[in-house]
């Protein structure tokens, strides 16, 4: 069966399911594995992901403190509920809980894209020295946790290649990438303001002896996912995930494995989307949004779908959302729809919106996110 659905009435369920309207969410960590994951390139933005959608006392939920402002890095560093590393779309940085970060390895390590030639000629090494370093690494991070100059140091004195410092060094962390994928390498604690490194084994709570298998894992992440940003295509999954970039065996045998719990999703203007049939009747229910939310850079709520979804993201905003070097700006939402982007100048929000935005919630929604940074 396939019911017809608006593109109003899926942004609407996607704000709601995402914290951004209705009740917040009780802590960073239901932020976290709701999401699928806060993009944690700009640890700020990250922050401010979590803290819009938390609830606050404006709201009227009883029960919850709302945003604070260290409570990212207590679930980071001390109760180590969250972790850190690279993982989406090639090796993005984000926060997921640590529980769930074995899955998402395994669903990610099915793409070895380091295994190719051309990206070991790009990062000036062989198959041999690459296979090296993920040897390695997990051999010198066995003990405390180390920063990045450390951990090179380390390596080259395990492999007796000093010519590897160069590779090691040079880019953002390229050469490491692959290890989080694998599960063999995280971010540990900051020391004196630098970053350092250590291995999930010894830092989570709980960690596997091994990977679930990827056909678990894909199909857990695939759900999770429908269940934040979708309705959606397989396709739109893979964009998200992979960059749009999955073997597709493994993309239609997650969504086989899946397809006992989907049903398809019309849109009004024709296109055939899946949801988990366990959220169709509340779909069908939800009314479009009117409301007027501001959101930061690389929010999910954008990074969820592809940039190419016009009734998210008009065509003539593109531009501007979606800016060089990967960059996502903070963005203006109105009816679920992205209506111009802000930014956070001298102090104060400066406003550069594309759409007309009703004043008095345009109002309110500038003065919650002065006062969250503020925070």
């Amino acid at each position: 069966m396939t019911i017809r659905v608006s593109w109003g009435q899926i942004l609407a369920w996607r704000l709601r399911r995402q914290y951004v309207s209705g009740a917040g969410a009780p802590d960073a960590v239901s932020v976290a594995r709701r999401l699928c994951g806060v993009q944690a390139q700009v640890a700020s933005s990250a922050e401010l992901a979590v803290a819009v959608r938390r609830a606050t006392p404006d709201r009227g939920e009883a029960g919850h403190a709302g945003p604070d402002r260290g409570e990212v890095g207590r679930a980071l560093w001390e109760e180590r509920t969250l972790a850190k590393t690279w993982l989406m779309r090639g090796g993005t940085l984000h926060l997921v809980p640590a529980d769930e970060l074995a899955v998402y390895c395994s669903a990610l390590a099915t793409l070895r894209f380091w295994e190719k030639g051309s990206w070991q000629r790009g990062h000036g090494v062989t198959a041999g020295e690459l296979a090296a370093i993920m040897e390695a690494v997990p051999q010198a991070l066995k003990g405390a946790p180390l920063t990045r100059e450390e951990l090179v140091e380390a390596v080259v004195a395990v492999t007796g290649e000093v010519h590897l410092r160069e590779a090691l060094t040079s880019g953002w962390g390229a050469l490491l990438k692959p290890l989080s994928r694998l599960g063999e390498l995280c971010y540990g604690p900051p020391r004196d303001g630098r970053v350092t490194f250590t291995t999930p084994a010894g830092w989570i709570p709980g960690w596997p002896g091994e990977l679930p298998p990827h056909e678990e894992a894909g199909v857990r992440v695939a759900r999770a996912y429908l269940g934040a940003h979708g309705p959606a295509t397989p396709e739109m999954f893979d964009t998200w995930l992979f960059g749009g970039t999955a073997r597709k065996a493994v993309l239609k045998g997650w969504f086989g494995d899946l397809a006992p719990e989907l049903t398809e999703v019309e849109t009004d203007d024709g296109l055939t989307l899946l949801a988990l049939s366990e959220h169709v009747d509340e779909l069908a229910a939800t009314r479009p949004s009117e409301e007027v939310h501001l959101l930061p850079g690389f929010d999910q709520y954008i990074l969820g779908a592809p940039r190419t979804l016009a009734p998210l993201l008009p065509p003539a905003l593109k531009a501007r959302v979606s800016r060089q070097a990967g960059w996502i700006s903070p963005v203006v939402i109105h009816e679920g729809r992205v209506a111009g982007v802000w930014e956070h100048r001298d102090g104060d929000i400066v406003l550069d919106l594309a759409a007309p935005v009703p004043p008095e919630p345009l109002a309110a929604a500038v003065a919650r996110m002065r006062a969250l940074l503020k925070r």
